[in-house]
C-alpha cells in the first residue's frame, strides 16, 4: 500500500469524495452512530491515505499543536472493513506518528481513542490519561503520547 499526504487543498475531488466516503462507510453506518463527520475542521489538517487497487482504504488526519487539541493529534483513523486483517491500521499510524514529527517538529501527540481500541493505540506508545467519556454516544479514552 502506498501512503499520502495532503493538505485539503492539495486533495483530488475524487480522493476528497472517496476520503468523506469512507469515513461514513465506517464512523456512520458500520457503528450506528449519527452525528456530523464533516466539522469544518478538514480545512486545518494535513490528510494521510493509503491506496490499495487506486481505491482509499486507510485514512487519519493530523492536527498541528493548537489546531485541535493543545498538542498535535490524530483523528478520523479509519481502514475498510475488508483490509482490516493485513495489519494496516498500523502502518497507517506510524505513517501519521512520522508525520507529526517531520511536519509539525513536535513529538506529544494526543488523541481522543475509542475504549475498545486502547490495546491498539497502546502498542504505538500511547497512554491513557483521564476518564472515559462519551462522544457522540460512543465510549472514548484522551491518550497521550510523549
Amino acid at each position: 500500500m502506498d501512503f499520502f499526504i495532503k493538505s485539503f487543498s492539495e486533495l483530488t475531488t475524487s480522493e476528497l469524495y472517496q476520503i468523506l466516503q469512507l469515513r461514513a462507510e465506517v464512523f456512520v453506518v458500520e457503528q450506528d452512530c449519527v452525528y456530523q463527520d464533516v466539522d469544518g475542521k478538514d480545512q486545518k489538517s494535513l490528510h494521510i491515505f493509503g491506496i490499495k487497487n487506486q481505491q482509499i482504504v486507510a485514512y487519519t488526519r493530523i492536527f498541528k499543536p493548537g489546531d485541535y487539541f493543545k498538542n498535535a493529534s490524530i483523528g478520523r483513523v479509519v481502514v475498510v472493513a475488508s483490509e482490516r486483517k493485513y495489519g494496516f491500521g498500523h502502518a497507517l499510524m506510524e505513517t501519521s506518528i512520522s508525520a507529526i514529527k517531520n511536519y509539525f517538529k513536535v513529538d506529544q501527540i494526543t488523541i481522543s481513542a475509542q475504549v475498545y481500541l486502547k490495546n491498539f493505540y497502546e502498542s504505538h506508545g500511547f497512554l491513557q490519561v483521564g476518564n472515559d467519556y462519551l462522544e457522540d454516544g460512543i465510549p472514548h479514552i484522551e491518550m497521550l503520547k510523549n
